[in-house]
């Protein structure tokens, strides 16, 4: 397995887009941000963009997948390729229970895989040497988290396998949207004590406030600590 190289650019979850409808939240409708010009400002124009890597299937973690040009839905980032978990699609495209998904995707999803660009991955799969995908199912049947480990410093993008730091200390609360919210704490649980005491730093994709830290015992629980 080869090292990624230091040009390669990579993105984890591409949050919302500009211009979805059908959102089950009013708010996140027609969305007009100023995204891809934030990125391009900070020195990575969506061109230059390698590897989009879905953690899962979720409608506020695909949105800028794609997007609108001349009324079609197309690849943000056309020279990306996108990794989305082999589990999370076929569960996602075969489910009748969610209707709210099919809007997600049809516009954020399905124009990827039919320009080509989608290749379908296990829920451990290696990126590169430094890079490499955690299981952390329960959330969606799929879920991933985003190891990463370079020169004697590893960091965790979550994902959504817990939304705030609250879960650190109370891993028995699950959110609404997990859709199998026992084993979406048995994964915490695991995660957690996985991860205490090390010099592992957790980035955590939904936490407000403080969004990185490291896992530490409490007494019998865990916290964030800096």
């Amino acid at each position: 397995m080869a090292g990624c190289r230091p040009s390669r650019r990579i993105i984890v979850d591409t949050c919302l887009g500009n211009d979805k409808e059908d959102r089950r939240i009013p708010t996140w409708n027609k969305l007009q941000t100023s995204f891809l010009a934030d990125l391009a400002a900070a020195g990575y124009p969506r061109e230059t963009i390698d590897t989009v890597v879905c953690t899962h299937l979720h409608v506020d973690h695909v949105g800028w997948n794609t997007m609108l040009v001349d009324g079609r839905w197309v690849p943000t980032f056309p020279n990306a390729r996108y990794l989305m978990g082999r589990v999370e699609y076929a569960h996602w495209t075969s489910q009748l229970e969610r209707d709210d998904m099919t809007a997600v995707l049809a516009d954020s999803v399905t124009p990827v895989w039919e320009a080509g660009r989608v290749d379908f991955v296990e829920t451990d799969h290696r990126i590169c040497d430094e890079i490499s995908l955690v299981p952390t199912v329960g959330h969606t049947p799929g879920h991933v988290s985003v190891r990463i480990a370079s020169r004697g410093e590893e960091a965790l993008i979550t994902g959504d396998f817990m939304h705030h730091p609250c879960q650190i200390a109370r891993p028995e609360w699950s959110s609404t949207a997990d859709s199998d919210p026992l084993l979406a704490r048995r994964t915490r649980e695991r995660m957690l004590t996985g991860l205490a005491g090390t010099r592992t730093l957790v980035i955590g994709t939904h936490f407000a406030g403080r969004t990185t830290g490291h896992v530490v015992r409490d007494g019998d629980a865990f916290r964030l600590a800096v």
